[in-house]
């Protein structure tokens, strides 16, 4: 059993079994980090300030939404917290991992890039390559 485990999403439908797994192997007295990251936009130069500002506010806000779509698939007797940071995904889901002191990481083999059965997305694969803890890779049925 883990003590704290990492759940990372990305608003993919394929929360329900990194879920299921997350509850399975979480501790009695464990808890779970729903994280979501937000890619930062930088200033191209084609770009305005203010375009680059809005954008980078509406992937926070759809963040927060992943995750709280996430966190409602947990009831209370579950200590669940989330968090919304922006980055590099890959970098940023191991960063927390480090810094939180997870046991465990649990990511679906693929996400929004929509990457067919058995083809680690490229998150997936990085997270897997640089972890400093378990990850728990969660293959899609068909």
């Amino acid at each position: 059993m883990y003590k704290k485990i990492i759940l990372p999403t990305d608003g993919s439908e394929y929360a329900d079994r990194e879920v299921a797994r997350a509850k399975h192997l979480l501790a009695e007295d464990g808890e779970i980090i729903i994280v979501s990251v937000a890619a930062k936009l930088r200033r191209v130069q084609f770009e305005s300030r203010k375009s680059i500002r809005e954008a980078n506010e509406k992937a926070i806000e759809e963040a927060e939404g992943y995750v709280a779509h996430m966190k409602a698939k947990f009831d209370d007797s579950y200590n669940v917290t989330t968090k919304v940071v922006t980055g590099f995904p890959s970098e940023s889901i191991n960063k927390l991992a480090e810094d939180s002191g997870a046991d465990l990481i649990i990511i679906s083999a693929s996400g929004k890039s929509g990457l067919k059965k058995f083809v680690i997305g490229s998150v997936a694969e990085n997270v897997l390559a640089n972890a400093d803890c378990d990850v728990l890779l969660v293959h899609l049925e068909e």
